[in-house]
This record gives C-alpha cells, structure tokens and sequence, in this order.
C-alpha cells in the first residue's frame, strides 16, 4: 500500500504539532508557478495566536529540514489557522463552533442556517434565527443528518456582554 506525500508529511509532522498543544488539521503540497508551498492548518480549542503558529512553524521547518522529508528541491513553509468560513468535518469542529452561526448542507436535501448552541456525541442543539421579526426556534439536528456545515461571518452581531448590558 502506497502513502501520498501528505500522508507521510502528516505522520512526520502530527506528533510535534501536538506536542505544541495544537491539532494539525489540514496539510497540503502545491505547486506554485516554479516552487512548491507547504500549507499546514493548525487550531486548537483556545486558537492559535500569533506567538504560537510561530513556534509550531519553527518546530516544522527544523523537523523537515532534519529529515529532508520534502525532497531536494526549494520549498516555502506556510502555517496558519482555519481561517474564518472553516469547514466542519471533526467533532472537535462542532465544538468549537458553539456560538457561531453556521450553514448546514442537510443529508435529506435542503439547507439550515443556524446558531450552535451545545455539541454532544450525538449532535447539535441549534438556534435557528427568525426570519420577519418572528422569535428564534430551537432545533436537534443528529451528525448523520449533516451532509456539510461551514462556520459563516458575521459582521453585525452582538456578543453575549453587550446583550446582557441591553437588558
């Protein structure tokens, strides 16, 4: 059975990563006109701040040059987070998700819109906004009913301390 590249390059690089504290979630290699780019998304369930995606950066640059695992020729190394509109694929995912809006693809056809109010091994508690000045409605909704789900910006909304200081 043969390994990809990403899959070698994730068995090398996932053990340091954690010991960072930091789940590695995704690892790519592409080509770049001439050069190739390492890109590997890291996140954790407190984030990643600056001071830490800059030692998990220099803990894998030394490990690959160590190890040579990209190969001979000239590469450039980009660690980052998810970023904002992330996909939901892990558990860890939803988890983290709770309290943000999010965008359902449902298995049965259909999308949802949605606030994540509680994770559990099952599923989700949901907030589904009201639409027209009607009242938000609460809604289960079980991980195999999921087909995909994307954390979606918002740019308006109220934290929890402003809200509770309007009441």
């Amino acid at each position: 059975m043969s390994t990809t590249q990403s899959e070698r390059l994730r068995e090398l690089l996932e053990p340091l990563v954690a010991s960072q504290g930091l789940d590695l979630e995704e690892i790519a290699v592409d080509s770049v006109g001439r050069k190739r780019v390492l890109r590997v998304v890291v996140d954790s369930d407190t984030g990643a701040d600056l001071d830490r995606i800059a030692d998990v950066s220099r803990a894998l640059s030394a490990k690959l040059d160590e190890t040579e695992a990209m190969g001979e020729g000239a590469y450039d190394l980009e660690v980052g987070t998810p970023g904002a509109e992330r996909l939901l694929t892990e558990h860890r995912h939803y988890v983290r998700a709770v309290d943000r809006l999010v965008k359902f693809q449902l298995a049965e056809g259909g999308e949802l819109v949605a606030r994540i109010l509680k994770v559990d091994d099952e599923g989700l508690d949901l907030e589904v906004p009201g639409v027209k000045g009607r009242k938000a409605t609460a809604r289960r909704l079980a991980f195999p009913d999921i087909d995909r789900a994307r954390v979606q910006v918002e740019f308006s909304r109220k934290d929890k301390n402003e809200k509770e200081e309007e009441a």
